[in-house]
């Protein structure tokens, strides 16, 4: 199974699909944002591994040390997304076990990824990971650091992903350029927001100190409303209407 497989490099990342929007025939620039961000990473120990054809099927890990998360620890990988949409075909299993193969094959000490008590949208498959061995290592409210660890060791929250607070009022959004869909939901949030009077700030996470200082967990995207941390869900318009209302 493994030749169905590729890995983005910076020789092939200009003509390969980055799996998650690829039913589009113009240039889309959540993924070419993607395809930036990508290139500015890969040979440097970031992998993109995806499917040898027109699917969505991948996983996407980093060194813990460069992984754009508020998550510390010394000698782990980090996975960002594990997305397999062809199922019954044992590809999450082939993508999974390559990842744990690559790990050990550098010396890694584990692999890591973020949960949560409740299984959210836009995250990788927790029950899938802890038929691997990964267990939870640490806790941020509700969110969960899941990890398998090949010597003992783990990794944490950074302290800051545990303050889940800030000071600002109205809608404040985290976000990085790590997966294509983000600038479509920033730029509806935002239209949504000055339609209907809300208040509203995006910040767009452009450097590994700034993600690593974040005051809340964080894959890709976190919301806050009137200073209280509310989700790494990448929500619209309709969401966001229940996040006030049920604040309010």
């Amino acid at each position: 199974m493994d030749a169905e497989f590729i890995n983005l490099t910076p020789d092939n990342l200009a003509e390969e699909h980055l799996c998650c929007i690829i039913r589009t025939k113009k240039a889309h620039p959540g993924v070419e944002a993607k395809r930036a961000w990508l290139a500015e990473r890969l040979g440097k120990g970031h992998v993109f591994r995806k499917l040898d054809a027109k699917e969505c099927v991948f996983i996407e890990y980093a060194p813990l040390e460069t992984a754009w998360v508020p998550v510390i620890g010394e000698r782990y990988l980090y996975i960002y997304c594990l997305w397999v949409l062809a199922k019954g075909h044992g590809y999450g299993s082939s993508l999974m076990e390559y990842c744990i193969a690559d790990a050990k094959a550098k010396e890694k000490s584990g692999i890591c990824m973020l949960g949560s008590t409740k299984q959210k949208s836009w995250l990788s498959d927790q029950s899938f990971a802890k038929k691997y061995g990964f267990t939870t290592v640490d806790t941020a409210g509700e969110y969960e650091l899941l990890a398998l660890s090949f010597d003992g060791t783990h990794p944490q929250f950074a302290p800051n992903a545990k303050k889940q607070s800030i000071p600002d009022t109205g809608l404040t959004v985290y976000y990085g350029d790590q997966c294509p869909y983000i600038l479509q939901r920033v730029e509806k949030l935002g239209a949504y927001c000055a339609a209907e009077g809300i208040e509203c700030r995006f910040i767009h996470i452009e450097s590994l100190s700034q993600a690593k200082s974040l005051p809340c967990v964080f894959n890709n995207w976190a919301v806050f409303f009137n200073g209280k941390f509310i989700t790494v869900n990448q929500i619209d318009p309709t969401a966001l209407k229940k996040i006030i209302g049920r604040l309010s």
